[in-house]
């Protein structure tokens, strides 16, 4: 007597059917994991690194949050910064990190913008008190995909005082 998977009544399942079934099988598997959930991108700081005649170089502060029941592993990140509507700075790392499940870690991205347009955007943020961002951009993650991502928030005054003259 022999034991083997029995397709139909009487006939045996073949190596093509088992290697469907197996598909099938994987596939559903998968399925029940989920689909991937953006992570979440923001402004957490920003230092002033340098200062020339016409440019400045910064070090944005990016904090990273995974809201995933898995660890993410980054790649690369590109983005730009908006501050109260306006283009601020681009940036690009290609700093590779993990993010834990459901944990947070912070990227340091070195960025360059405009003086004379970073000064006016700054005079212009002392009248209302604050100064409103977005940082938006991809994310590459291991086995090459991309997710995009897009926050906005706003960043009180009083932090940004030191890079304002009176």
């Amino acid at each position: 007597m022999s034991i083997g998977f029995v397709g139909r009544p009487g006939r045996p399942v073949t190596w093509g059917g088992r290697l469907i079934g197996l598909a099938f099988a994987a596939a559903l598997l998968a399925g029940c994991a989920g689909p991937l959930q953006k992570p979440e991108i923001s402004l957490a700081g920003v230092e002033l690194v340098g200062i020339g005649l016409v440019e400045q170089r910064l070090l944005l502060k990016l904090r990273i949050s995974n809201p995933n029941d898995v660890d993410l592993p980054i790649k690369a990140l590109s983005f730009d910064l908006d501050l109260d509507g306006q283009p601020f700075a681009k940036g690009a790392s290609e700093q590779p990190v993990v993010v834990a499940r459901h944990a947070e870690a912070q990227l340091d991205v070195k960025v360059v913008s405009r003086l004379g347009d970073v000064l006016k955007q700054l005079r212009a943020a002392r009248e209302n008190g604050k100064l409103g961002y977005r940082v938006h951009g991809r994310v590459e993650l291991e086995g090459a995909r991309s997710v995009a991502f897009d926050r906005s928030g706003e960043v009180p005054l009083a932090a940004l005082e030191r890079f304002v003259p009176k």
